[in-house]
């Protein structure tokens, strides 16, 4: 699958200076992992974001958010917006800022 360039250009540029940023293709589109941690991605002309688990069911209520779904069952503390959920820069921002704020509050990998 491919995925929304335009969108990926946007989110980069939302992510700059949020630290250390890499990106890998994955669940067949674009991931964006951040300090070693998957942050968020663009799937087609969606937008996927990490969030607590604990808030997912509130911010499925958000318009344009959907539970990120490539099985059959929902993947616990992941969500889709749709293109119509991130059209502006503040509703991109806002949602970005949800997933940065949960990786950056995770506890740092442990070492082998």
């Amino acid at each position: 699958m491919s995925y929304d360039e335009e969108l990926a250009k946007r989110v980069r540029r939302a992510l700059d200076g949020q630290g250390m940023v890499e990106e890998r293709r994955m669940f067949g589109g674009l991931t964006f992992m951040l300090d070693g941690k998957m942050c968020c991605g663009v799937h087609m002309c969606r937008l996927m974001v990490r969030v607590p688990p604990e808030r997912q069911l509130d911010l499925l209520k958000r318009p344009h958010a959907k539970p990120m779904d490539f099985t059959g069952r929902p993947m616990k503390g992941f969500l889709f917006i749709d293109a119509a959920g991130v059209s502006d820069a503040k509703s991109l921002n806002s949602w970005l800022k949800q997933a940065v704020t949960f990786v950056q509050t995770k506890s740092k990998p442990r070492r082998p």
